[in-house]
Formats: C-alpha cells, sequence, structure tokens
C-alpha cells in the first residue's frame, strides 16, 4: 500500500466521481481505476460499488475514509512540520571528482565554514562517469572540478594547474625514466574514462596528440582504484595529474613526468545564473581569497582550456 493510492481513494470518495476524481488527481481515469482495483486487491476488502451509472462507497470504504482522510493530514503536516524546523539550516550541494584536488577540498570546506559558520556544505564525490561532478544535472551547485567538461554556459575559477603524468605498470620499459614525452607514449593501450565522461576523456587520451589516429582502449574504469588495478595487471598506462599520483601510489605502478603537455587545472565550476544565496557567497569568498596565478585568467568558461 502507498501513500498516493490512499491519496486517491480519499479523493475519489469525497468525489464519487472517476473523471472528477482523476482530473483534481491529474491523472487518467483509467490509471485511477488500476489504482483503486489494487488498492481494493492489496487490502482484501470493496472500498467501492460501481455501476454504469454510479460510484459509492461501501460501508466499510465509508467507515475507512474519515481515518484515511486523519492519516494523509497527518503526514503533511509532518512534512510541513519538517520543512519548517529545517528552515534555518543552511547548505550547499558541493559536489568534486574523485582525486581532484582532495587537499584543496578540504582547505576550501574548512575556510568557508569559518567564514560562514551558519552554512554547511556538503561534499559529494563524483567518479570519471561524471566530471562535471552533479553540476550537469542539477545534483550539486558548485563543484570542483578538472577541465575540460561539456557545460559550455558554466563558469569556472581556476585553484591549482599541475602537469600530466604517466601512470605505468612497474615493468614498462620506460617505467624507469626521469621524465618522458607524450609521443612516446601513444601507440600504448590506454584505460580510459568510460564513454559518458565527453570531453574530459578525450583530453585524458591525448586525442589532441594523436593527429586522428585513434588509440588502442586497454580498458574502462570510473575510479582510481580500478584504473591502477589495471594497469598493475600490466594491461595498459593511463595519462592522470600529480595530485593523483600523490594520492593513489601502488604497488605495481610506476609515475612519470610528462614535459610537453600543457598545465591541467582545477578549478571551482559553477552555473552564473540560478544560484542560491548561499552558493553564490562560496563563489565569491573563493574569489576574493584564494591565491593563484598562473599567469591567465583565473575565470574562463569550463570548455576554454
Amino acid at each position: 500500500m502507498t501513500l498516493r493510492q490512499l491519496r486517491y481513494f480519499a479523493v475519489l470518495g469525497e468525489e464519487l466521481n472517476y473523471r472528477r476524481a482523476a482530473e483534481r488527481l491529474f491523472i487518467t481515469q483509467p490509471a485511477l481505476s488500476t489504482a483503486i482495483k489494487q488498492l481494493e486487491h492489496q487490502v482484501g476488502v470493496m472500498l467501492f460499488t460501481r455501476s454504469t451509472r454510479e460510484v459509492a462507497l461501501t460501508e466499510l470504504g465509508g467507515a475507512w475514509l474519515p481515518k484515511v482522510r486523519d492519516a494523509l493530514h497527518g503526514i503533511d503536516t509532518a512534512v510541513d512540520d519538517l520543512i519548517d524546523m529545517s528552515a534555518h539550516l543552511r547548505r550547499i550541494r558541493l559536489g568534486y571528482l574523485i582525486g581532484t584536488g582532495a587537499d584543496l577540498l578540504f582547505r576550501l570546506v574548512r575556510h568557508f565554514e569559518a567564514a560562514y559558520p551558519e552554512i554547511t556544505l556538503e561534499p559529494r564525490e563524483f567518479d570519471f562517469s561524471d566530471p562535471t561532478a552533479g553540476l550537469a544535472d542539477g545534483t550539486t551547485e558548485v563543484a570542483i572540478i578538472r577541465p575540460p567538461v561539456d557545460l559550455p554556459e558554466h563558469r569556472t575559477f581556476i585553484l591549482d594547474a599541475e602537469d600530466w603524468v604517466a601512470c605505468l605498470p612497474r615493468d614498462h620499459p620506460l617505467a624507469g625514466r626521469s621524465e618522458l614525452t607524450i609521443a612516446e607514449l601513444l601507440d600504448d593501450p590506454i584505460v580510459v574514462a568510460p564513454a559518458t565522461a565527453g570531453r574530459w576523456r578525450d583530453y585524458w587520451m591525448a586525442m589532441d596528440a594523436r593527429g586522428g589516429k585513434p588509440p588502442t582502449i586497454a580498458a574502462v574504469a570510473a575510479t582510481y582504484e580500478e584504473e591502477t588495478t589495471t594497469i598493475a595487471r600490466g594491461l595498459g598506462i593511463s595519462f592522470t595529474s600529480e595530485a593523483s599520483a600523490r594520492l593513489y601510489n601502488r604497488q605495481g605502478i610506476a609515475y612519470v613526468p610528462i614535459v610537453d603537455r600543457p598545465r591541467n587545472y582545477t578549478a571551482l565550476a559553477w552555473h552564473p545564473t540560478g544560484l542560491s544565496r548561499d552558493a553564490a557567497q562560496l563563489v565569491r569568498h573563493v574569489r576574493e581569497r584564494w591565491s593563484f596565478d598562473d599567469g591567465k585568467s583565473p575565470e574562463r568558461s569550463a570548455t576554454d582550456y
């Protein structure tokens, strides 16, 4: 039994007409009829008598109707009370891409909540299948991401920049090198993000350096654990960032700097319209307090990388 079925029963019990009840509930008459029949089957009681001319409550249905109304009123009141009680709670849904600036996340949360103790940041981690960290579908209001991502209308503010690093199996012929160029690795099978990552996946496959030649995909991984485990098995390599090399070092893999790639960025991202008051305060706080300068504008489109 569901609350929806009880609401359907209450409205039909008041209207005693399927057409009018369906209109009040914004559903079709067949859908209402089916729901009522299912409810009667579940409780094992006939609640209505039906004929071609009228609908009437049975004796049991009539006795049950005021109890259902009271129950629904109690639930609605409880929900309203919860909304009232939570009105003073101020929260910001902050997404972050797995492994992306974990130290930056802690710094940002600590500093912002110290400055605004009445506002709580609620961080949520996203894997490689969604490099927008919840911004694309509105799950989050603000996110720490690693551009480029498929968010042409969003803005970003650069928090940090890092060099590219190759993640190689420990027994890879180049694993002992102190540095590499991207061309030395383009023929290796590569572990990649899921296809839903879009531009971000292409960026970390170094598609711009391949001259149109497609890479050999060794495996698809949505997390760094999957990625590094696959690489440790010797199935392929990947390209990643310095932060990932610090956070996800493990037996069986080696990280080697790549010297001829543009730096990759970690950024705070948001949509310029529709931010809640508190989320807009977070963006302002970061703009005013965060110190980073690589000679480029710290604020840009999420696709300008």
